[in-house]
């Protein structure tokens, strides 16, 4: 399991992957991958930053856009209790951070989805900072890092949540027309409108080891073809074999890629 703000934690953790129970120092100094599987755990949006970002450094961006209740939505509980739960847990970061500083020196804004924050939905908050995150990069002439981690749009906000993909994807357009590198990475996992929107439409679109990427979920699709599905069917090896993701990189070299990558595409 994974600790929402500081990835696994304890002593010792049993790996998801293989079963073995590992010392926690041994994984941490690993990236947070099993060194006997290869499992990548589930870590915080800002360890993720800490692990791309040059000594862990940057400046964080946006950081008091929060969600609204438009719909004043109650299912078990109102949305706004949720949303104070989680804000007082990620410090108002909402389902996304993001960071400006540099990978390897080059500079760049990166974006990481907080899985922790209600599953990493995407809502009005998500939206909006990502949106802010591609004007940043016409403005300054940046490219532009977004690590997907979201079970997709956040049905509390309704449609205002759907309209996020196409605004979040007006932006990316725009940086496309300024030549503006932009570099997706899908981790564990990325499904619905993310996935559906600017989750694929990296120049490169780099996924983590064995992680879940799609739109419906694979036992929803199985119930509704009646079919058997083939065996990783949505994992990331399996879509890259299908022609859906350019490369499939584990986490340990993941900065090193993508500073290489930022560099030839600039």
């Amino acid at each position: 399991m994974a600790n929402d703000k500081t990835g696994p934690h304890g002593l010792w953790i049993k790996c998801s992957g293989c079963g073995e129970i590992l010392y926690h120092r041994e994984v941490s100094g690993n990236h947070y991958v099993c060194p006997r599987c290869g499992y990548h755990f589930r870590i915080s949006a800002d360890l993720r930053l800490k692990m791309l970002f040059d000594n862990g450094r940057y400046k964080r961006l946006f950081g008091k856009i929060r969600s609204s209740d438009p719909l004043g939505f109650v299912d078990t509980k109102p949305y706004t209790e949720r949303l104070k739960v989680y804000n007082k847990k990620f410090s108002g970061s909402d389902a996304v951070v993001v960071g400006q500083g540099e990978i390897l020196k080059v500079c760049a804004v990166v974006a990481a989805m907080e899985y922790g924050f209600m599953g990493g939905s995407m809502g009005s908050a998500v939206g909006e900072k990502l949106a802010r995150a591609t004007e940043r990069c016409v403005d300054r002439k940046l490219p532009l890092v977004i690590v997907s981690c979201s079970g997709g749009a956040r049905m509390q906000e309704g449609i205002l949540s759907l309209m996020q993909l196409g605004k979040i994807s007006a932006g990316l357009a725009r940086m496309r027309a300024r030549a503006l590198p932009f570099i997706s990475i899908l981790t564990d996992p990325t499904t619905g409108g993310v996935t559906a929107s600017y989750a694929m439409l990296g120049d490169l679109n780099i996924a983590e080891p064995g992680a879940l990427i799609g739109f419906a979920g694979p036992r929803v699709i199985e119930q509704t073809i009646r079919q058997t599905l083939p065996e990783g069917f949505q994992r990331s090896e399996f879509l890259v074999e299908h022609g859906m993701l350019d490369m499939v990189v584990p986490r340990p070299e993941m900065k090193t890629t993508v500073a290489r990558c930022l560099s030839l595409l600039r």
